[in-house]
């Protein structure tokens, strides 16, 4: 697939690299861009082969400055209203891609295009990045999940420090408080995201599937409905031919050949 704001490419067998292309405007949510992302969730949700997702944004200056405020300042406020509710719509489409997803950011993430981040599952940054929930600065809130989703990642008062002070990190800061898993010099960046989702995609496709679920699910709940949630899940491979498969692979010493099956 390929759009005029985001384009979809296979990276190997079973991964698929999603691209924010709207380098002229560093990779901010339009109302076309994300419709586009949108339709592209929709897409990947449809193909069994794919494992893994990454995403990331064109050239090196941006992963996705957040909303588009030269778009936002023609609106009235009822457009203005509905533009947020489409980001977070957005960020919801991408967080509930069915498997593994990983941010490739490659430089700046701020606003909407951090709560785009926190929506992936993992991230990993280029050095060069720079982020941050920078809503209040500009008279608003976090409106596209960042109020939740970073106290969950970080801490309830780290997170308000963050927000409320609408403070720019630079990567390795990110790293030390948890929101980024790895911090690449930015020539690096790509390549080693590329290795990390051909390992997640080495591996059997219904468990990955069974285990996002479990841990998305389990975070909304509490430690003993969350374990009854685990156990459903880990139920769901056990009929499984890539289970039996993963059986004899180990028996034999070889490396599995899972068929999502």
């Amino acid at each position: 697939m390929m759009t005029s704001t985001v384009t979809l490419e296979r990276k190997g067998d079973h991964i698929i690299l999603l691209t924010l292309n709207r380098q002229e405007a560093a990779n901010a949510f339009s109302l076309q861009l994300m419709d586009d992302v949108i339709q592209a969730t929709k897409e990947i949700n449809k193909m069994d082969d794919i494992r893994c997702v990454v995403i990331t944004g064109a050239g090196d200056k941006a992963f996705c400055a957040g909303a588009d405020l030269k778009e936002r300042s023609t609106m009235n406020e009822r457009q203005v209203v509905d533009a947020v509710h489409k980001i977070g719509q957005t960020v919801n489409a991408v967080e509930q891609i069915r498997v593994p997803v990983v941010a490739a950011i490659n430089g700046v993430a701020f606003g909407g295009g951090m709560e785009l981040a926190l929506a992936c599952d993992i991230r990993y940054s280029s050095d060069m990045a720079k982020m941050g929930l920078t809503e209040v600065s500009l008279g608003i809130i976090p409106g596209a999940g960042g109020t939740q989703r970073l106290p969950r990642l970080v801490g309830v008062g780290k997170a308000k420090e963050l927000i409320y002070s609408a403070k720019r990190i630079d990567a390795h800061e990110a790293y030390h408080i948890g929101i980024v898993e790895r911090v690449i010099p930015q020539q690096l960046l790509m390549n080693e995201v590329l290795t990390l989702a051909s390992q997640i995609a080495s591996n059997a496709p219904i468990s990955l599937i069974q285990a996002k679920k479990a841990i998305q699910k389990g975070q909304e709940v509490g430690l003993t409905t969350g374990l009854s949630l685990e156990w459903m899940c880990y139920e769901a491979t056990i009929p499984t031919e890539d289970r039996l498969e993963g059986l004899r692979a180990f028996k034999e010493k070889r490396k599995p050949v899972y068929q999502g099956k």
